[in-house]
């Protein structure tokens, strides 16, 4: 059988060249594949990423009037459980003239427990007013003394160079007495 100009045969037969050829390129495109497989899989967020995605908090051993830190992707998550004081405050300083205005009660989904990321909004420094012997400030929430940014009962900027309220983490109540956060 003779071969034409095209390297084909001259009955529309592949050669051997073609079929060499498709066959390294299949081979170097599995090859390549698997080369950069450990590249696209070192992307996926590790084990320990993942289960910081959301936490879960017994609200049993927090007494009215107390608060714990918890941390959740990184951050601490402040937990208070407010009294009824500290909810009747919150409540009245939503007529405050407000830097970032918002009202307790879209803080909160029940009023006795206020959920909040423990990261001043100015610079990201971590506020004070979780222990009873740290300062709260001029409004009986948070106090940052980086730079005086101080935070209401409801985490809510009043004063200072902060620009936004302490945010609020998504979560939900599992039940009355566990959340869970993210």
């Amino acid at each position: 059988m003779a071969t034409t100009a095209d390297g084909k045969g001259g009955h529309g037969h592949a050669s051997r060249r073609d079929i060499l050829m498709v066959a390294a390129t299949g081979a170097a495109a599995v090859g390549a594949a698997y080369a950069a497989w450990p590249l696209i899989n070192s992307m996926n967020p590790s084990a320990d990423v993942l289960a910081l995605a959301s936490t879960e908090v017994d609200l049993a051993p927090i007494q009215e009037g107390q608060s714990i830190t918890v941390q959740w992707r990184g951050k601490p998550v402040f937990v208070r459980h407010r009294t009824k004081d500290e909810i009747a405050k919150a409540a009245a300083d939503d007529k405050a003239g407000l830097p970032d205005v918002q009202a307790d009660a879209a803080r909160v989904k029940k009023a006795e427990w206020l959920i909040l990321v423990g990261v001043c909004t100015h610079l990201g420094c971590i506020p004070l007013g979780q222990k009873a012997t740290e300062g709260r400030g001029d409004f009986g929430g948070w106090f940052c003394p980086c730079h005086g940014s101080h935070y209401d009962t409801s985490g809510r900027i009043r004063k200072g160079p902060a620009p936004r309220n302490l945010e609020v983490p998504q979560y939900t109540f599992l039940d009355d007495k566990r959340i869970r956060i993210g």
